[in-house]
């Protein structure tokens, strides 16, 4: 049961000490997170933020008309309710279950006792959000400078890289979205990676089949996100102790209680 749930399969909460996790441990309740779900209302207050573990979740940024885009991408790297810990109580922005799997959340409160504390959540925040800026402006500069068949690879590419294995489940409406165009353009654009063998897909569900073919069909926005996340976040692994016998026991307990 272990191995299927763990808050470190968050990469912050998996990098933290020892004893910054053990502060935190009793506050993490692990949580479902369905397709769609909305996490964060826009303008509403933050009273949780979560760790994805298993999903990615979205920033969706709207407008007077009705539409929206998504303009970044959180999963196992990260977490969202970041304003609350910058002094900020709510976000103008929503926030919606991108691929539905799990995470953990906490009270912002208790989050950001040990935010201000000044210790490695901290740091890991703070570089985990300079790399988010960086992923929502590229994405800005992409979805405004290249073709749909170079912006939904790239989109595929960071879903995946912050998910286990090949599979996505999310509708072409859910991309249109996230890419600010037509539901048709999307399919158009899916069929023509599938011809070119790169992906297989049907209604909600996406298959990459050849990793190597669809990174050939993206333009350079991915490779500069990619590179400012290694760059940032690199420590991830170097930071990541091993876990302790009583670690994994409480990790087990916290899973069998929820």
């Amino acid at each position: 049961m272990f191995a299927q749930h763990s808050p470190k399969q968050n990469k912050i909460l998996g990098a933290l000490p020892a004893e910054d996790y053990g502060r935190l441990f009793a506050y993490l309740e692990f949580i479902p997170l369905p397709l769609g779900q909305i996490i964060h209302e826009p303008g509403s207050s933050i009273t949780h933020a979560y760790f994805p573990t298993t999903s990615t979740v979205a920033p969706l940024y709207g407008v007077e008309n009705g539409a929206s885009v998504q303009l970044s991408i959180i999963g196992n790297e990260g977490l969202t309710g970041i304003s609350s810990l910058l002094g900020s109580g709510s976000t103008p922005t929503g926030v919606v279950v991108q691929s539905a799997g799990n995470g953990y959340r906490i009270k912002t409160n208790a989050l950001k006792k040990e935010f201000d504390s000044r210790g490695k959540l901290q740091h890991l925040v703070l570089r985990f959000t300079q790399a988010l800026m960086t992923q929502t402006a590229q994405n800005a500069v992409c979805n405004r400078h290249h073709n749909i068949e170079q912006q939904l690879g790239r989109f595929l590419l960071m879903s995946l890289d912050r998910l286990a294995g090949d599979d996505l489940q999310m509708t072409h409406e859910q991309i249109a979205i996230m890419l600010g165009v037509r539901r048709e353009s999307v399919t158009q654009a899916a069929l023509k990676l599938q011809t070119i063998g790169a992906i297989q897909y049907s209604r909600g569900h996406i298959t990459v089949m050849d990793r190597e073919e669809l990174e050939n069909s993206v333009c350079e926005c991915y490779a500069v996100v990619n590179n400012e996340y290694d760059r940032l976040l690199s420590n991830y692994s170097a930071s990541h102790p091993a876990q302790s016998l009583a670690e994994r026991n409480a990790d087990e307990e916290l899973w069998s209680v929820n």
